[in-house]
Formats: structure tokens, sequence, C-alpha cells
């Protein structure tokens, strides 16, 4: 029988950890732990990404600070947003919302962040701590919440042939590299790769992130692999990810679904890095159940 990867109960295990740990500092005298979120525009999905995101900061007992601005906001005036929130106590994580309007230089952004508050893990401290394999780093949070996901399941990476599709900055790039950083042995797959399938079909552990609706067929798929779906798109109003799920799940002996799947694991992640740094900052020590 197939195994369905749902994110929900993992993800309410450990945001009950974190609360737990957040009380016991209030409870000592310290300030609550403090994330500010940036909108810029008003893009859809970015508005809803960044609700869930505000609502499960405060039912963990961390303060959330939102700036929306307009989408013509200059890359200057963001800067200066930035600038003073690297410097401002009480925020121990910075996270600005991508995608950013085309005439922002989004890298410029994201390298303006204090690396010490960067719980998107994009800056390029962090990617670099990434594959320098030092733990002191800020993990991106969707491959962060994968390899948490595969743990709490008890899915071996190490020694097994993990395919990736999709090289994507925000996850497909770390997540080879924290795979790596696991024991597997990895294969990206891009949009130049040719003849996907010959390679997904080998997989032990296939993950796509690509956006692209059920690219990944029956077919391609290895009988009693692992499925990791992070695409996640709108056909006929419906939310759908990379994977044709209903033509997979009888193939393989696991597989996530989406939504449900790795999208909670992903918020849980920024609650957690967001909990890292300000243990870092506030010297408290880390309780041993919150991983």
């Amino acid at each position: 029988m197939t195994l369905v990867l749902e994110g929900k109960t993992p993800s309410l295990k450990i945001r009950e950890e974190i609360k737990r740990e957040i009380a016991e500092y209030t409870s000592q005298g310290f300030r609550k732990p403090g994330l500010a979120v940036i909108l810029v525009g008003n893009d859809p999905a970015s508005r809803i990404y960044v609700r869930n995101k505000i609502k499960a900061c405060r039912d963990v007992g961390i303060e959330s600070f939102f700036y929306h601005l307009d989408d013509r906001v200059t890359t200057e005036e963001l800067l200066d947003v930035i600038a003073d929130l690297n410097t401002r106590e009480e925020v121990d994580g910075i996270l600005v919302q991508l995608p950013l309007p085309a005439h922002i230089d989004q890298n410029e952004i994201i390298t303006f962040i204090n690396p010490e508050k960067d719980v998107d893990g994009f800056h390029p401290q962090n990617m670099g701590k990434l594959v320098a394999r030092t733990e002191d780093g800020f993990i991106p949070c969707t491959p962060l919440g994968v390899d948490l996901l595969l743990k709490h399941y008890g899915v071996e990476v190490k020694g097994k042939d993990v395919v990736i599709v999709g090289e994507g900055f925000i996850v497909g790039r770390p997540l080879s590299l924290l795979m790596l950083w696991r024991g597997a042995t990895v294969t990206v797959c891009h949009i130049h790769t040719r003849d996907v399938s010959r390679f997904t079909r080998e997989a032990e552990i296939l993950i796509s992130a690509t956006g692209v609706p059920h690219l990944i067929k029956a077919d391609m798929v290895r009988e009693g692999a692992v499925v990791i779906d992070i695409g996640i798109s709108k056909v006929g109003g419906k939310v759908v990810g990379d994977v044709d799920f209903e033509s997979v799940k009888n193939k393989v002996s696991a597989i996530t679904p989406v939504p449900g799947g790795v999208g909670p694991m992903t918020v849980t992640s920024l609650l957690l890095n967001t909990l890292k740094s300000y243990r870092r900052r506030m010297k408290v020590s880390k309780r041993q159940t919150v991983p």
C-alpha cells in the first residue's frame, strides 16, 4: 500500500515544540523572536503565502513585522527598509517574499540582507555554508522542509539514487546540495536535459520542482520509488503538482500530495530558521526536542 507523505502531522508536531520553547524563553523574561516580512506589490499567490507565514508566526509566539510596499517601489527604497531591519534588535529574521517585480534587482536585495537574519537561506554566505556543510548557516526553507519530511517518515536518503527535476535557485540547487550532504547520489535534470524520463525511471527518490502541472507521469517513475512533489500550479481552478498523482500513486511506495505535502513543512522550516537566529542572537541554548 502506498504511503501518503502528508506534511500536516509532522509540521504541527514541530510547531508545538517551537511554541513550547518560545514560551519557556518568554517566561524567563526574554522577548519574543521577531520576523520581518516584506511583500512588494499585490500578487495574489504571494499575498496568500505571506498571510500563511504571518499566521504561523502568531500561532507559535513569533512576533511578525509586516511591510507591504507598492509595486512601484524602487530598489533603493526597498534597500532602505532592509537597512533599518538589519540593525533592529527585535528583528531576528528578514524575509522578502519572492518573486519581486521585474524592475527590482533581486540579487542585490538578497545579498543586502544581513546573512545572520537571512532566514530564507538565499544569501551567498548561507548558500556557501550549505556547500561547505557547516551547521551554523540557514538552509533554504523548502529543501529543509523536504529533509524534515523524509526524516519524519523514516525515508533513508544515504546511499540512495536521488533525481531532482528542476534546478531553480530557490529549491533545486540548494536541495541537491542538501541531499549530497545527507549521503545521496544526486542527479539534477533541467530544461536542457535530454530525455528526462531516462533519469527519473532510475530514481529511488524522485523530487520534482518545476511548476509544470502533471509533468511526471507513471511511465517516468520507477516501481516502488519515493516521490516528492514540490511543484504547485492551478488547473481549472484546482491546485495540482508536478506529478500526475492519480496515475503514479499505485506504482510507488510513498508520495506527497499537493496541496498538503511539502508546503506545510516549508512554512515550519521558516519558523525553525527564525528560532535558530533568535537562539544565537539571544545566546540561549537549544532544546533537544526541536530540530
